[in-house]
């Protein structure tokens, strides 16, 4: 009961409100994915089964929460930006990093034989969490550029180097002694010279990672059957229905917003620039 004798111990229990008005960023990292993708042999450089199944679970949590604004993932990440306007939990950063990180693990767990239906999981995967409170719009941009330059090093990096151990027949550590100090431009020039690919034609997602947003969609509402009684208004508003020429109620199509994922560059201003809602 909560007025007993022991109530007194949540005396001991710290407030952790994040700043108010302020950008939320989580970000979530798969723990110890290395070991977790040796044992469910993913495909390198990239697999993506792995990568769509992460997308998923992203999608999943912004549906869940509409306070997630945008998302961002490469490899076994994902970071997340909460509005400013954000009451999510009165901001609690505890509340706010454990009930995202446990909602996408579900959703991973959930959906993981959809996207390997001939691998078991062989044990359950993990997620952690952190969450990093922002004041300016800059700094939000600044962190989504930093997380996507990540993703094009790393992925230059692995792209070159399995090319090296499964087209060249290097060992791992003769493939990391042939990178050792090397510069973006020699990595391409092995890539191309040795294996004949250009790196830019690559997949986008490889290359990019996925950009999760909310965009508009134009929906149709089902219509309802001939002779079947049905209060389109009551369903869709008093602007969802005409009549059509015939004297029957026709739904009409109404903009939807809905989750989407893109493979495009977030660190120039293009992306921003058509989409100012993100930074309000």
């Amino acid at each position: 009961m909560a007025g007993s004798r022991f109530a007194y111990v949540r005396n001991f229990e710290l407030p952790d409100p994040l700043l108010p008005d302020t950008f939320l960023v989580v970000r979530l990292d798969g723990h110890s994915f290395h070991k977790f993708s040796e044992e469910h042999s993913f495909e390198k450089p990239n697999d993506e089964r792995a990568l769509k199944l992460m997308d998923h679970a992203a999608r999943a949590l912004m549906d869940e929460f509409k306070d997630i604004s945008l998302a961002y993932g490469q490899s076994d990440e994902f970071s997340f930006l909460l509005r400013k306007s954000c009451t999510l939990y009165n901001r609690r950063e505890s509340k706010i990093v454990s009930t995202l990180a446990s909602y996408f693990t579900s959703v991973y767990v959930m959906q993981w034989s959809s996207y390997f239906p001939d691998t078991s999981c062989k044990y359950p995967p993990c997620f952690d969490g952190r969450v990093v409170a922002y004041p300016a719009a800059q700094h939000v941009r600044d962190y989504f550029s930093w997380r996507q330059a990540d993703a094009h090093i790393n992925n230059l990096y692995n792209t070159v180097f399995w090319a090296l151990v499964q087209q060249n027949g290097q060992t791992t550590t003769q493939a990391h002694d042939t990178l050792k100090g090397t510069v973006s431009s020699v990595k391409h020039e092995i890539l191309f010279q040795q294996f004949g690919v250009n790196y830019s034609t690559l997949p986008a997602r490889y290359r990019k990672g996925s950009v999760l947003v909310r965009q508009l969609e134009v929906v149709a509402p089902v219509e309802a059957a001939e002779g079947a009684s049905f209060d389109g208004e009551a369903a869709f508003g008093p602007h969802a229905w005409r009549t059509s020429e015939v004297g029957r109620p026709t739904p009409v199509k109404r903009p939807k917003k809905k989750v989407v994922v893109l493979h495009e560059d977030i660190i120039e201003n293009k992306f921003w620039d058509d989409r100012p809602e993100l930074l309000l």
